[in-house]
């Protein structure tokens, strides 16, 4: 299984690149992982937050593949803490065979068919987060889940 963070527009904080990179090469020791970026929408000033919302779509739909299991990182969604998301991906790494996607929509969330896509929504906190901040969280948590997955010190109880 590979696993698949898409996300609506650049990272430009080289602090951000900084860590997103770290996290990334941890990675590739236990998992097949790539970050797609979605361009930002141009000229968001006329456009209603539903607008926007649906012109992100598009370009998220075409970065998904036949077969992608999609979860969306959505306040609304559900809450693990990291011992029980490491537990989660492992159920999904022996069900899902091609591609675990999740998903970092655009400041207003997601379209209505993004939503109709996905099959299950996750939230990383009750806090919002910068879009390039929560990036470099759900990597880090993803790298954690793997340590803890393979019984590593990384995560201490």
């Amino acid at each position: 299984m590979k696993i698949a963070l898409v996300v609506v527009g650049k990272t430009d904080a080289a602090y951000f690149i900084e860590a997103l990179n770290e996290y990334k090469k941890r990675l590739q020791h236990y998992i097949s992982f790539e970050m797609v970026e979605i361009p930002d929408v141009k000229n968001v000033k006329n456009l209603t937050a539903p607008q926007q919302k649906e012109k992100e779509a598009e370009p998220i739909l075409k970065s998904l593949q036949p077969g992608d299991y999609i979860v969306l990182l959505d306040e609304k969604g559900k809450q693990y803490s990291s011992m029980e998301f490491a537990a989660y991906l492992e159920r999904k790494m022996c069900s899902i065979p091609k591609r675990l996607v999740f998903v970092i929509g655009g400041p207003y969330g997601f379209a209505e068919r993004i939503y109709a896509l996905a099959a299950e929504k996750i939230s990383l906190s009750k806090m919002t987060f910068s879009h390039q901040m929560i990036r470099v969280i759900f990597v880090e948590q993803l790298y954690r889940a793997m340590t803890i997955l393979n019984n590593e010190p990384y995560h201490h109880e």
